[in-house]
């Protein structure tokens, strides 16, 4: 009876571990996706509520990003800095957004960036930029990072 429940449990072990394997793989081909996508809009110019490649804001490219992936983001910053789960700014990683103040109300997300990279602490982020448009921008640049306010993980 033991070595029944033994076998039992190692291999329900290890199913769920296949299992497990499998979803990260998923969600690390989804997370490639919209980070493609996102890539593929590099220097396209700003424009207020843009969706598209003559013009797109940051939520805009956001929106279309993850929608390639089959995932759909609420239309604003605001309202896309309360979907999935919050993320410590030290355990950031590709796929996690991240969100600003960057209007007169210090506390007020107005921006959203997507995350791209993170080699040794190093957080790189692609966004839309109201005076650059659509660029890939360091997380420790002064001008982010006294505007950093928090980060979420949609999935």
């Amino acid at each position: 009876m033991k070595l029944k429940f033994i076998v039992f449990a190692l291999i329900a072990i290890i199913f769920y571990s296949c299992g497990s394997a499998k979803k990260a793989r998923i969600r690390e081909q989804r997370i490639n996706t919209v980070i493609q996508t996102a890539r593929a809009y590099t220097g396209t110019p700003y424009k207020w509520g843009g969706t598209s490649r003559t013009g797109i804001d940051c939520s805009g490219l956001l929106c279309n990003s993850f929608r390639s992936a089959n995932y759909v983001l609420p239309r604003t910053s605001d309202a896309q800095s309360k979907i999935g789960s919050k993320v410590k700014r030290r355990l950031l990683a590709p796929g996690d957004l991240v969100f600003f103040a960057t209007g007169k109300k210090r506390r007020k997300i107005t921006h959203v960036g997507l995350v791209t990279d993170n080699k040794g602490g190093r957080v790189k982020f692609i966004h839309s930029s109201s005076s650059l448009g659509v660029v890939e921008s360091y997380l420790d640049t002064e001008y982010y990072d006294k505007r950093y306010i928090t980060a979420r993980r949609p999935f």
